[in-house]
């Protein structure tokens, strides 16, 4: 059935490091907290299920590299205790994104999932850190963690981990149901590559000038903010499926499965077509039936299923020229 969830995006660039060299960290702190509190307060009045902020939000802009580790540990888990309690008045999840120390005192480029009650429920390390963010002592995350909300799955990725594919197959092997995006950069078209790639709704939250954004998962641009209103507000159904034109809408075989789909179920189902890409987008606006029972109820082939088949049609030694 229907799975209406509304994602707010805060992304935006922190205020710049003060110069001097007295500087005290225990009126950086609040002044930071406060910041991210005035942000966050432009999108409550929107009931947001989920906040997605922005990487290492709680970093002041051009930090010089020898403050980073005492600030971080001035900061510890102010920021986070702040965000929990938050979360917890206005009953909704927070993508909290920070450098987190741990047990054994080495350092993540983490993305927190904070829930509705402000309990900490998942935590991604970023997989591909940068050479400078290495070399300053941030290890490489290993694992690709789903996080399970009441709405849906969840999967986190970081800034430069949008350029390597290996992260990109581990999440098209997972099949979330959304992926949220904490950076520092925008990645251009890659958001919408990994939105159609791996089948999912994709949330961006930018630490910087650029726009805040969510795309569907056909690529399809849901929401976008601008150099004036930076928080973004957009409710995504996650109740919905990738199929390909071919062999569902009728021209190859005359059997249009998605028009007898539509005929049947009306404004209970819709079919969102990208344009060229091939794909379509078919999401159950209905109480009572799910997507998946749509897809059964028609015999409708998936996205992945129909490559599956070309693939294994194609790799039939009857039907390849010989190597």
């Amino acid at each position: 059935m229907a799975r209406h969830v509304k994602i707010s995006s805060v992304g935006k660039q922190p205020p710049p490091f003060p110069r001097g060299e007295n500087v005290n960290y225990e009126t950086l702190i609040p002044g930071m907290i406060d910041f991210w509190k005035t942000e966050i307060q432009k999108v409550l009045p929107d009931n947001p299920d989920l906040i997605v902020m922005p990487e290492m939000c709680d970093r002041y802009s051009g930090t010089p590299k020898d403050a980073l580790i005492s600030y971080r540990k001035a900061m510890g888990d102010r920021m986070l205790n702040e965000l929990q309690q938050i979360a917890k008045n206005h009953n909704c999840y927070i993508v909290y994104a920070s450098a987190r120390e741990a047990q054994d005192g080495t350092w993540r480029n983490a993305a927190l999932m904070i829930d509705r009650g402000g309990e900490v429920i998942g935590q991604y390390n970023k997989n591909h850190t940068t050479i400078p963010e290495v070399d300053s002592g941030i290890l490489c995350g290993a694992q690709t963690p789903m996080v399970q909300c009441d709405f849906g799955t969840v999967g986190m990725v970081i800034c430069f981990d949008l350029n390597f594919d290996e992260l990109r197959f581990k999440y098209k092997a997972l099949k979330p149901d959304l992926l949220v995006f904490p950076s520092m950069y925008h990645g251009g078209m890659m958001q919408q590559y990994w939105a159609y790639s791996c089948r999912a709704h994709f949330v961006g939250s930018l630490g910087t000038a650029q726009p805040n954004q969510i795309y569907s998962p056909v690529g399809h641009l849901i929401a976008s903010g601008n150099t004036v209103a930076r928080a973004i507000t957009a409710t995504v159904n996650l109740d919905c499926a990738v199929v390909h034109r071919n062999y569902n809408d009728g021209r190859m075989d005359g059997n249009n499965k998605l028009g007898r789909m539509k005929e049947k179920y009306g404004p209970d189902v819709i079919i969102m077509d990208p344009g060229p890409l091939g794909a379509v987008l078919i999401t159950s606006e209905s109480e009572t039936v799910s997507i998946d029972e749509m897809i059964a109820e028609f015999d409708i082939e998936l996205l992945d299923d129909y490559f599956a088949r070309s693939l294994a049609h194609q790799h039939d030694p009857a039907n390849r020229e010989a190597e």
